[in-house]
């Protein structure tokens, strides 16, 4: 293509090489597991309540963590974390085994057609939870062995930093740095753009579970649905 004067020529932008799917309300539902699973550990563990109060969207799990012990004047210890988290894998399995849970819609078909794709993309999680707590979650749909890999709470407690961890695992995979917008990063909270962001990413927004389509909007992903049906996975991922 010819560039008219002064302009420059037009470059397509790079094909996606790695994706990142949040998880709560961007590919499930656990019918609020995580949150009694937070509460039932608090409350055996630590004899203290109201984990409810929490806000969990988009949050990981160790800065709720250290929310709730600071205002409960619980010590911020490694001990207590590891109490913590060795307690709440075995309640969030035993929860999640009795509640009503639900994929998000579509998110199974793009994920297929994600990895049917020619020169499919790595596709890997960008997640809040703590790795074993991922793995318990998207075991009990079937989805966990699609995932390649992914940043985790255990990497780092701020959002922004666990996008950094997962850009670079995803680097190792493919063998080469990765440009931000060869990235693509798939959530459903203003939190999950941000850390996109922090990577340079490409941001597909959900309006499927902490945030409605309004408050997605203001935060300026670089698109915008209120689910995934009817996404074609090669468009997104600029293989046609």
């Amino acid at each position: 293509m010819i560039a008219p004067p002064g302009r420059p020529a037009y470059r397509p932008p790079p094909m996606v090489r790695l994706v990142l799917f949040d998880i709560d309300g961007t590919l499930v539902h656990t019918g609020g597991a995580g949150v009694r699973a937070f509460a039932t550990v608090f409350a055996t563990e630590f004899g203290a309540h109201g984990a409810e109060r929490l806000r969990f969207a988009g949050r990981t799990d160790v800065s709720l963590v250290r929310e709730f012990f600071q205002w409960n004047g619980i010590p911020e210890t490694a001990e207590n974390f590891a109490r913590f988290f060795d307690r709440y894998v075995f309640w969030l399995d035993h929860i999640l085994a009795h509640s009503r849970t639900e994929e998000c819609p579509g998110v199974r078909a793009l994920i297929h057609e994600l990895e049917a794709l020619p020169e499919p993309p790595l596709v890997g999680l960008l997640t809040g939870n703590v790795r074993l707590g991922a793995e318990i979650k998207l075991r009990h749909f079937g989805l966990w062995e699609h995932f390649v890999t992914g940043g985790f709470a255990d990497d780092h407690e701020d959002r922004d930093q666990i996008a950094a961890v997962a850009k670079r695992r995803g680097e190792r995979l493919l063998g080469r740095p990765l440009a931000g917008r060869e990235i693509l990063v798939v959530g459903d909270t203003p939190l999950d753009i941000r850390c996109g962001r922090a990577i340079g990413a490409r941001v597909l927004a959900v309006a499927t579970g902490g945030a409605r389509a309004e408050e997605l909007a203001r935060h300026h992903p670089d698109r915008l649905v209120e689910d995934v049906r009817g996404l074609r996975a090669a468009q997104l991922c600029g293989r046609e």
